[in-house]
């Protein structure tokens, strides 16, 4: 299973990006997808997750502000992020996890910079 990430960038403060992660291989037709980030010397922190029938957890620096969606057909999940903070630059990794397998993404910058 690979995991494809797009989306990244660089944006002002109060600006949106659209993360993208595109699953391909063969994964289990249940399975909760994910999107965490980390920045130098921190650990890697959970930023949001979905589950496939669309049970949504965010963490609380980002509620309200960032949505996460999969399109199960695609085998691909999304984070729609709005409002972005300084403090959301990091690298942003996808994540997919099925029983006991778990499969990351290579990770992608975003950058909130004026």
């Amino acid at each position: 299973v690979q995991l494809v990430e797009s989306g990244g960038g660089l944006v002002q403060p109060g600006g949106s990006l659209r993360l993208s992660c595109a699953a391909s291989g063969t994964i289990f037709s249940v399975n909760t997808m994910g999107w965490y980030r980390q920045t130098p010397g921190k650990e890697r922190e959970l930023v949001a997750t979905i589950s496939t029938g669309g049970s949504t957890n965010y963490a609380d620096s980002v509620k309200g502000r960032f949505t996460i969606s999969r399109d199960n057909a695609k085998n691909t999940e999304y984070l729609q992020m709005n409002s972005l903070k300084p403090e959301d630059t990091a690298v942003y990794y996808c994540n997919v996890r099925a029983f006991q397998y778990e499969w990351w993404g290579q990770g992608t910058q975003v950058t909130v910079s004026s």
